[in-house]
């Protein structure tokens, strides 16, 4: 159910050529899509932060929350085989193999080739988490409840971009560089980022022309089509220098969202 990007181009340029206000070029148009695109999509997590806080009803529908997941789902990636590749023997996997990660929701790693376990899930945790857990025989890290922790070797790395699993997954053969295999004994889920949209173009007689073989559509749910014209028309206020057009685009986005939480 994608949003067709000529027809918010068109929309935004009809908006945005009403009185002169300016012309919006398919350069600037492009970075304004990206850019409005990934709001509205981390706005979600958001919403559902504040709507998990109100009491929702029968009819799914028109149940806030309800929308919500269902304009997520088709983010939620969830992998039927073995899709993570180790950096050494010691557990460490590089999150920047997944080039569409937005947010890490779940690792699970088989242990089978030691005790039958089959997949077993990660307690994601944080060193703090991390270190408290281990002060108890209770709740230390074993094969039966292993744990992913967001780790940095130095305080220059990015944490968030690296996880050690323990207990170290088993690796195939004698194998210690993972990055030789296709994938070792871990499932990896996540919340992917959508594809960045493209109006692409081809130029007759001077003019930019669509052309829907080199472009890429929106992946957002087809409800969000006045949303990102209003986005992108304000972008494009704040760049031509045209605040009428900016504070039009916010009249416009203020009133839908009244009518949403009316």
């Amino acid at each position: 159910m994608a949003i067709s990007i000529d027809r918010v181009y068109q929309k935004v340029l009809a908006f945005a050529n009403k009185e002169q206000r300016g012309y919006i070029t398919p350069q600037e148009f492009n970075l304004f899509a990206d850019q409005a695109q990934m709001e509205i999509f981390e706005q979600y997590f958001y919403d559902i932060n504040q709507w998990s806080r109100q009491h929702g009803n029968d009819t799914g529908h028109s149940d806030m929350l309800d929308i919500l997941e269902d304009k997520i789902t088709p983010f939620d990636f969830v992998p039927i085989h073995p899709n993570t590749v180790f950096a050494n023997a010691f557990g460490d996997i590089l999150l920047s193999q997944f080039d569409d990660l937005y947010r890490l929701t779940e690792i699970r790693v088989n242990y089978t080739a030691h005790h039958g376990l089959g997949w077993v899930t990660c307690d994601i945790q944080n060193p703090r988490e991390f270190l408290l857990y281990q002060k108890s025989p209770l709740t230390r890290y074993a094969e039966k409840t292993p744990v992913a922790l967001y780790h940095n070797l130095s305080p220059t790395q990015n944490a968030s971009r690296r996880i050690k699993v323990y207990p170290y997954p088993p690796q195939f053969g004698n194998i210690t560089n993972a990055y030789m295999t296709d994938g070792d004994n871990v499932k990896t889920s996540y919340i992917r980022k959508p594809t960045t949209p493209s109006w692409g173009y081809v130029v007759v007689n001077d003019k930019a022309l669509y052309n829907s073989t080199s472009s890429t559509d929106f992946e957002l749910h087809t409800s969000e089509e006045s949303e990102l014209v209003y986005r992108i028309l304000a972008f494009a206020g704040i760049s031509i220098e045209k605040p009428n057009l900016t504070q039009a685009a916010a009249g416009f986005e203020q009133a839908k969202v009244q009518q949403e939480k009316q």
